[in-house]
């Protein structure tokens, strides 16, 4: 598949890097001293931990039900998209706490008081950058606009109870991490027009909300670029609908491919215009198209780089991930956990690498770099 291969050198580091982070093992990572205050999290399904176990929302969107959650203890479905845990607790592992904050709408008007000095979680599965986007297929997915209003109303709370200097000193010191835009694009490629408007106007919206973000606080950004989603199991399938061939949705994986370059322009230029804002950009593409290029390492062994675990008919994709659904054994050894997302074992290599990779795959600076400014 097309991508950004990664000189030699710098991928050799890059499993280096790895390698040390899984001998250091979760126990370790639990242990270590917290490197920020708190971890506000923001975008889709990729880092949702339960917010819309709480909305009325089709199950496609929801995952609060079985297979999902059977590698967590008890096997209990939570509300993430995955086996296990996502790149959100991985990510917030990594910087010191337990596993992502909880999600905004679990908490009550107590929790949030006591929770809001550590963290929130307010991302939402099926949710956009636009407004409309995944409203129409799921029903009241949370967008992202939605999303700042809930965290504009905690930062209300922190400035009450703790004073305008030290909810400043907080956020500015703590992580705002923000992975969106694939729903957009998922939707978008359904009834194409302009490749180059769609891509403009979706930077243009993440640039927006940066900056509304920025205004109330936030001066770290943790910000994940869009994958080759051409090469999921759903599109894998929509491909051999539509023209009757196996492989990735060309169409999908070219818009995703051209969006990382517009974004990490954005964030430049953003990071100059914007007093003490700092960033780390995670090239998603990059990663992706690596594991696939590179399926057995030293840190990682995948045998499946196509079809779902939990899944039916081709690619896994053609049934849900349902309790009714065939589930593989050996799930760390898939690439993909149901139709549209990731395994475990997938997002213990993207924290992994967002956390403490280099620059072939995070720009200008890791998240651990990026927590010590």
């Amino acid at each position: 598949m097309a991508g950004r291969t990664a000189p030699y050198a710098l991928a050799a580091l890059w499993l280096l890097v790895l390698v040390l982070a899984a001998a250091t093992g979760a126990e370790a990572a639990r242990r270590h001293p917290r490197l920020v205050p708190a971890v506000f999290v923001f975008g889709d399904s990729t880092v949702d931990v339960g917010n819309n176990n709480h909305r009325n929302i089709t199950a496609a969107a929801r995952a609060n039900y079985p297979h999902y959650g059977v590698d967590l203890p008890g096997s209990a479905p939570t509300g993430r998209f995955s086996n296990g845990l996502n790149t959100a607790d991985l990510l917030a592992r990594g910087l010191g706490f337990r596993r992502s904050p909880p999600a905004y709408l679990s908490l009550t008007e107590k929790t949030i008081r006591s929770q809001m000095y550590r963290g929130i979680n307010f991302a939402s599965g099926g949710s956009g950058l636009a407004d409309r986007t995944g409203r129409f297929l799921f029903g009241e997915v949370i967008p992202m606009s939605r999303q700042l209003e809930y965290f504009s109303g905690v930062v209300e709370h922190l400035t009450k109870l703790s004073g305008r200097k030290k909810t400043a000193s907080l956020l500015s010191r703590s992580i705002f991490l923000i992975s969106a835009g694939s729903n957009d694009m998922f939707e978008y490629s359904a009834s194409p027009g302009d490749d180059y408007e769609f891509l403009v106007g979706l930077v243009d919206a993440y640039k927006s909300y940066i900056t509304v973000l920025y205004k109330m606080g936030a001066r770290k950004f943790s910000v994940i670029s869009i994958p080759p989603l051409g090469c999921l199991p759903s599109q894998r399938l929509r491909r051999l609908k539509q023209l009757g061939t196996q492989g990735c949705f060309d169409p999908l994986n070219d818009l995703s491919l051209r969006s990382y370059p517009m974004l990490a322009a954005m964030l430049r230029g953003l990071s100059r215009e914007l007093p003490g804002m700092a960033y780390s950009l995670a090239d998603a593409f990059a990663m992706v198209s690596f594991v696939f290029e590179n399926p057995r390492t030293d840190a990682w062994s995948f045998t499946e780089l196509e079809a779902a675990c939990c899944g039916g008919g081709a690619y896994g994709a053609a049934q849900a991930c349902d309790e009714t659904a065939p589930l593989c054994a050996d799930r760390d050894g898939y690439l993909f956990w149901d139709a549209n997302h990731p395994t475990q074992a997938v997002s213990v290599i993207a924290a992994q690498t967002i956390f403490a990779g280099n620059r072939s795959f995070v720009d200008p600076v890791n998240v651990m770099e990026l927590a010590l400014l």
